[in-house]
């Protein structure tokens, strides 16, 4: 959309306010508001913030910064005289800001159309919903139905609805929503499309899933595991390489092993050699690694598979335009913008090395003794956030996709983060171990 045409559309709508949003490093969603009569000046100028006070932004010397609306990003908000428009980030003398999580996807995308390649990713995006208290969130899950239940046993089918209907609304083509394994746990899936409006769809769908559940009453959480003994909740990506015209996967050969092309498993093979390398991205927080542990259907061993779901990846059924691969352990938690240019730098990279994958592994791999897995040569992802950074700071990969600027940031911010947490002192060692230490 053009400038003016999208100055014509906020006229003959009739919007008065304009949220102008983006994201920080860690996935957090940054809005600013202001009146439809300043959208004008700020697509020309763009609306000055302090990045200093932006996790992972930049420091106080170095603080101006320069929002811009992408008139292409433009949703009015159903039932409302108001709108969001997504911003890219500048610094005063004009230049892309390096810390802009979405310039790090662009530039990847980028990358990869110059090969001829257009990437698609549609999430399957889990949260939890949880009652209130006097205005205060509990861990109390809003219903206790299982998967696909419906009626009243799935108490947030309502939510569910009115979140698709949105969803629908503003054009985004929610596929399904249903309810997931755990008790108040929920998911809804988006369809496919281009990476980067589908990141830039998911910090929409937090902002509605959140906003929607608290009319309710609920609160909506995208904590990958809220509560101990049940499933934790993922974001599965599935993700394939399109034509630059859309019109040919090049995922799929009919003649194929598996009808799988050669790029499809090199592609496999990428993700599968970089996956300890990228996991603090895709399972950004301490918290991710709670959900990542066996018994609860979330990948713990890096492999993959066609039908086999305790593998790392998954090869759907459906091939033709249909040929996708599922990665499993991304998380909602954190931030899509990176989480896809990761995934895309280790496939592309496993394409431009011609990385063979091992034999798809089709028996439950939980169930196989540390010597078995070993034998057929299964590695295990990171077991903490601190393992995964271990492996992220020492990632050549990683630093070229993300740059300087949120490569070391972002390894300072989750450092913090973990130091802070494996000092704490928790409920579960004064319970195990002051009786008898």
């Amino acid at each position: 959309m053009e400038q003016e045409e999208l100055l014509k559309t906020v006229k003959e709508k009739e919007i008065k306010y304009i949220h102008l949003q983006f994201m920080d490093i860690l996935g957090q969603v940054k809005n600013v508001m202001i009146p439809s009569i300043m959208l004008e000046k700020a697509l020309g100028e763009g609306i000055i913030f302090d990045g200093s006070s932006i996790v992972g932004y930049a420091t106080i010397d170095e603080s101006d910064m320069r929002a811009i609306p992408d008139p292409n990003t433009f949703q009015k908000i159903p039932g409302e005289n108001s709108a969001t428009i997504i911003c890219n980030t500048y610094t005063p003398n004009g230049k892309r800001f390096e810390g802009d999580t979405r310039y790090v996807l662009q530039r990847i995308l980028k990358i990869a159309e110059k090969r001829g390649f257009k990437f698609v990713t549609g999430p399957e995006f889990e949260f939890f919903m949880f009652k209130m208290k006097d205005g205060t969130p509990t861990l109390e899950p809003n219903d206790y139905g299982g998967y696909f239940d419906y009626g009243p046993v799935d108490q947030g089918w309502e939510v569910k609805r009115e979140i698709v209907g949105t969803l629908a609304d503003i054009g985004y083509m929610p596929e399904a929503a249903h309810h997931e394994v755990a008790p108040g746990q929920h998911e809804i899936d988006l369809r496919y499309d281009y990476a980067l409006t589908i990141a830039d769809r998911i910090l929409t769908l937090k902002a509605t899933i959140k906003s929607i559940a608290m009319k309710y009453g609920l609160y909506a959480t995208f904590m990958p595991k809220p509560i101990f003994g049940i499933n934790g909740t993922g974001m599965h990506v599935h993700q394939s390489l399109l034509s630059l015209d859309g019109k040919e996967d090049k995922f799929y050969d009919p003649n194929g092993k598996w009808e799988l092309s050669d790029m499809a498993l090199h592609y496999i093979g990428g993700l599968l050699k970089y996956a300890e390398e990228i996991s603090a991205i895709l399972a950004s927080w301490v918290n991710s690694y709670k959900r990542l542990v066996p018994g609860y259907e979330a990948p713990v061993y890096i492999s993959w598979a066609n039908l086999n779901r305790s593998a790392l990846i998954r090869v759907p059924a459906g091939r033709g335009m249909k040929t996708r691969i599922e990665l499993r352990n991304p998380d909602p938690a954190g931030n899509p913008y990176l989480q896809f240019a990761v995934m895309l730098a280790a496939g592309l990279k496993g394409i431009e090395e011609k990385i063979e994958p091992p034999e798809p592994v089709e028996q439950n791999i939980y169930a196989m003794s540390e010597e078995e897995r070993k034998k057929i040569g299964i590695k295990s992802l990171p077991e903490s956030l601190g393992e995964a950074l271990h492996h992220m700071a020492r990632s050549e990969l990683v630093r070229k996709t993300l740059g300087e600027h949120i490569f070391k940031h972002y390894l300072i911010v989750k450092k913090r983060e973990w130091e802070e947490y494996r000092a704490q002192v928790t409920q579960w060692e004064i319970n195990k171990l002051l009786p008898i230490l």
